[in-house]
């Protein structure tokens, strides 16, 4: 979900019904394999309506979750009371994290890239309150690699789309921005969701290592 301080009251309603009817088809099996190898202190950046928090593991201690959106962080810190872990549900924005600096031994972005006003800045922030040996994992759906797909993505993406969707692009390069952040990728997993090819199902789940 979006991470980018602005409210969406008819995007947010939207989202939470979308949301709920693609983990029934399978989003819930990959949250699970995104956070299922995390442990201590983790910040999850644009959480939503708290989807990810019932699949964090007992190996975490703890969970900062960034929703700046208010309806969402709301139903988010509903389920955090009923969440596996312990989780603090808290306002602010991906490139203003509140959390001290290399205070997160995960930093979790699931389904939040796309709608970033500045990704760089998001990541860069992510750096700073990671560990230096910590772990940025990512669920994100992503530019296809068809190119007719691509073209319809981008066509999308430069008319209605984002101002519909909560600031969502479709054809951002996720693994791309990592990288280009300075983070090194350690495991990569592309999928188009629910075997469908459409501007709307390509998906990577991906875990990355600061560099240097």
């Amino acid at each position: 979900m979006a991470a980018g301080g602005v409210s969406h009251p008819v995007f947010a309603r939207v989202y939470t019904r979308l949301s709920e009817a693609l983990e029934r088809h399978g989003l819930a099996e990959r949250r699970r394999a995104l956070l299922g190898g995390l442990s201590g202190h983790v910040v999850d950046v644009g959480a939503g309506n708290g989807l990810n928090f019932a699949h964090y593991p007992p190996s975490v201690e703890r969970v900062i979750a960034v929703e700046p959106e208010p309806r969402l962080r709301r139903t988010a810190r509903e389920a955090a009371r009923s969440a596996p872990v312990t989780i603090e549900v808290v306002d602010g924005l991906a490139d203003r994290l509140p959390v001290p600096s290399g205070a997160a031994d995960a930093v979790v972005f699931s389904l939040v890239l796309c709608s970033l006003p500045d990704v760089p800045a998001a990541l860069r922030e992510a750096r700073r309150v990671l560990r230096p040996d910590g772990r940025l994992v990512f669920l994100e759906h992503v530019r296809a690699p068809l190119p007719g797909v691509a073209r319809v993505q981008r066509l999308l993406d430069a008319g209605p789309w984002p101002v519909l969707a909560g600031g969502c692009h479709l054809s951002r390069d996720a693994v791309a921005e990592v990288q280009g952040a300075g983070f090194a990728v350690e495991r990569l997993d592309r999928f188009a969701f629910g075997g469908i090819r459409s501007p709307f199902t390509f998906f990577v789940l991906g875990a990355a290592r600061p560099e240097g």
